[in-house]
């Protein structure tokens, strides 16, 4: 018999499996997702990705300031279950008891690995050669939760989390739909997590674009990739940003900072440890270009440094 489930989610990630919920036989019966808020240049209020969704698959929403205030709601649609991913605000004890079959949760890493809000990126920025999918059962500790399924998935090493996310969160759509099956024929196998592989994916910060030119190249690279488009990674250039969208690693050395190369594709310059070309890049009040037109527009110093 189909599962009454209610949805909650608010970033793009989680829209995927809204839509593979939507087109299967179970009844979305609320989407719970966060408040409308300001967004791009001129801020204005505008929905989440995941409520845009909802309203155009016509299901209904609802966006709780705070989700411990929307017991009651939950409450009366009796639900079968609840799906959890990419929403953004921590889930209380009294929340978790209103499905019958519990909460489980869409978590973009290999778990115990990558615990916590940002683990696409610090993957990315670690430079892992895979990561993956995990839906596991939600409890009131943070991604702590038994598995039901996991699925691997490459980063290849020029990828960045714009052509990540996408690609894993249709896997987690998929994944998604067979556990749910699971749980509805009584065949679920949940296993618990070994808690003495736990690492963790801390939220990022604004602070952390800031390129520390003291950083091995390899490092600045990995955080470029995982790191677009927020918080993004930006250099100072005199007493503008230059805003930098896409390097690659090469061998040199020199003062970190420092312009090694003024040609080819793009500035080479001298890291903590080898030496990033700067293939694309945003100078502060201007478009976006290639590392070469930004060389042919600038006339930069011999002693220019990015700080």
């Amino acid at each position: 018999m189909p599962l009454k489930i209610i949805f909650l989610g608010s970033d793009s990630f989680a829209v995927p499996a809204l839509s593979a919920l939507h087109t299967s036989p179970h009844e979305v019966s609320l989407c719970v997702t966060q408040p409308d808020r300001p967004q791009g240049r001129g801020r204005h209020i505008q929905p989440c990705p995941v409520r845009r969704c909802a309203l155009e698959l016509g299901i209904p929403t609802l966006a709780p300031e705070k989700i411990g205030d929307a017991v009651d709601a939950l409450a009366a649609i009796r639900p079968d279950l609840a799906v959890v991913t990419a929403y953004g605000q921590y889930l209380p004890k009294a929340i978790l008891a209103v499905p019958r079959f519990g909460f489980i949760n869409i978590h973009p890493s290999l778990l115990p690995a990558y615990r916590g809000a940002a683990p696409m990126q610090w993957a990315i920025a670690d430079g892992q050669d895979e990561t993956g999918v995990t839906i596991q059962q939600v409890v009131s500790r943070m991604d702590a939760g038994p598995i039901l399924a996991q699925q691997t998935a490459p980063l290849l090493a020029s990828e960045t989390l714009v052509e990540v996310e996408p690609r894993l969160a249709a896997i987690g759509a998929a994944m998604l739909l067979d556990v749910i099956a699971q749980i509805e024929q009584g065949t679920a196998q949940p296993r618990e997590q070994d808690e003495s592989a736990v690492t963790w994916a801390r939220k990022l910060q604004k602070e952390d674009a800031r390129m520390d030119w003291t950083m091995p190249a390899r490092t600045l690279h990995n955080r470029v990739r995982g790191f677009q488009p927020w918080p993004g990674t930006f250099a100072m250039l005199g007493e503008g940003r230059l805003r930098i969208l896409r390097t690659q690693v090469e061998e040199g050395s020199g003062l970190p900072g420092a312009f090694l190369e003024r040609t080819g594709l793009g500035p080479l310059i001298a890291c903590g440890e080898g030496a990033l070309r700067l293939i694309e890049v945003q100078p502060e009040g201007k478009r976006a270009m290639t590392g070469a037109d930004f060389l042919r527009g600038s006339h930069l110093p011999d002693d220019t440094r990015l700080s």
